[in-house]
């Protein structure tokens, strides 16, 4: 019986599914979005809005839970500096899920995770 067991295994180790996630939690705070696989962007959420929530609070304490995730000091400086102070006011929902059709070689889901209210310039790059 699985009663609460909240994650989902992804048919990996946990050490893997760990180091993805921070991987995934690292180029979303890089570059704002990321494409993904739907079940892998509604995982990478859960951590990416925790880890946005950490860089709201902005003490010392916070910084160092943020780096046992984000093992780029550039990403967590941007983290502090940037993102958090950007959501100050907000009190969630931080990323956002678009859905964008099915990957081509298994015919898997496939999505874009986002920042809310994230880098406009982004957005016009792709348009081009």
């Amino acid at each position: 019986m699985r009663h609460r067991k909240n994650t989902i295994r992804l048919n990996r180790t946990s050490s893997h599914r760990k180091a993805m996630f921070r991987n995934m939690v690292t180029s979303l705070m890089r570059e704002e979005r990321v494409e993904t696989t739907v079940t892998k962007a509604k995982e990478c959420r859960r951590v990416a809005d925790r880890m946005i929530t950490f860089a709201k609070r902005g003490d010392l304490h916070a910084r160092r839970q943020v780096a046992r995730v984000v093992r780029d000091p550039a990403v967590v400086k941007k983290m502090f500096e940037e993102i958090g102070p950007r959501y100050a006011e907000r009190p969630g929902g931080y990323t956002r899920i678009l859905k964008t059709g099915f990957r081509t070689g298994d015919n898997a889901p496939l999505s874009i995770l986002e920042l809310v209210d994230g880098n406009p310039k982004s957005l016009e790059s792709d348009d081009e």
